[in-house]
């Protein structure tokens, strides 16, 4: 009996609750409204903040309230995961007030959230582009941040990602072989190369710069007799500049191998 007339209480507290709340939103009291809105912010009650202030918004307009009402409404936003409209609200915070209190905390929840949006790397990278310019921007308008490493680190992962993009399309190159002849490998070269040189520090660059050598490896012993010589050096050239890159590599015994058949054809 007593857990069902707490059950019915709290019930009734609900009902109320919600009846209060809906109350609120119709309300024309923005005074009321707005402090309400306040507190729900506090809260961390992201849902209220965005009913709230999302019908006052214009009513704001050119107030003293404005610039937190902008804020306040990309925060929630963001709280909520909606990165859009969070990025929505905060970029319209910083251009409008671009020494603004709010400012520096838009900039970086900004590029955090381009970041925090960025697709799979299998996918178009136009939105981790636009993170890393996001992000880089903020370090420029703040470089002296406390948000700085968080800033390097997320700035890190999302060039390792476009890097790891390159080394997908460099390994489905290679793997394609001689489909449609051997263009593929030259492809595969094209394209690790390209990340090779765009990105200079990644953790992936031990397995761009083998799979340059296999895939000239392979070109070379494709060749038709009057480029074989010519091939075969090449394939040895980036041998050992692959092996003065990576000298304890995970792959150098397959080097060696790729080597020693280079090294015999040449002997011939």
């Amino acid at each position: 009996m007593k857990l069902r007339f707490i059950y019915i209480l709290l019930l009734s507290w609900t009902l109320v609750s919600c009846s209060d709340y809906q109350k609120l939103l119709k309300s024309t009291d923005y005074e009321l409204k707005w402090t309400k809105a306040n507190e729900f912010f506090e809260q961390g009650k992201d849902q209220k903040v965005i009913d709230l202030l999302e019908d006052m918004q214009a009513f704001f307009k050119g107030t003293d309230r404005a610039e937190q009402t902008l804020f306040m409404l990309g925060k929630s936003y963001y709280n909520k995961k909606d990165y859009i409209s969070a990025s929505h609200y905060f970029e319209s915070y910083y251009k409008t007030y671009p020494r603004g209190q709010y400012a520096e905390e838009s900039r970086f929840l900004t590029g955090k959230a381009a970041y925090l949006s960025s697709p799979d790397p299998r996918l178009t990278q136009g939105d981790t582009y636009k993170a890393i310019e996001l992000l880089q921007i903020y370090l420029e308008y703040f470089p002296e941040s406390e948000n700085r490493e968080a800033v390097v680190r997320m700035l890190g992962e999302l060039q390792d990602k476009l890097v790891y993009k390159e080394l997908l399309n460099s390994r489905l190159y290679f793997d394609l072989g001689n489909y449609m002849g051997n263009n593929n490998y030259q492809a595969c070269i094209v394209t690790a190369n390209y990340a090779l040189m765009e990105y200079p520090v990644s953790k992936y660059r031990e397995e761009l710069a083998w799979l340059v050598l296999r895939s000239h490896h392979q070109i070379a012993l494709q060749s038709i007799e009057e480029k074989k010589l010519e091939r075969y050096q090449q394939t040895i050239d980036e041998y050992y500049a692959f092996v003065n890159e990576f000298p304890t590599s995970t792959f150098r015994k397959e080097a060696d191998a790729i080597l020693e058949d280079m090294k015999k054809v040449i002997k011939d």
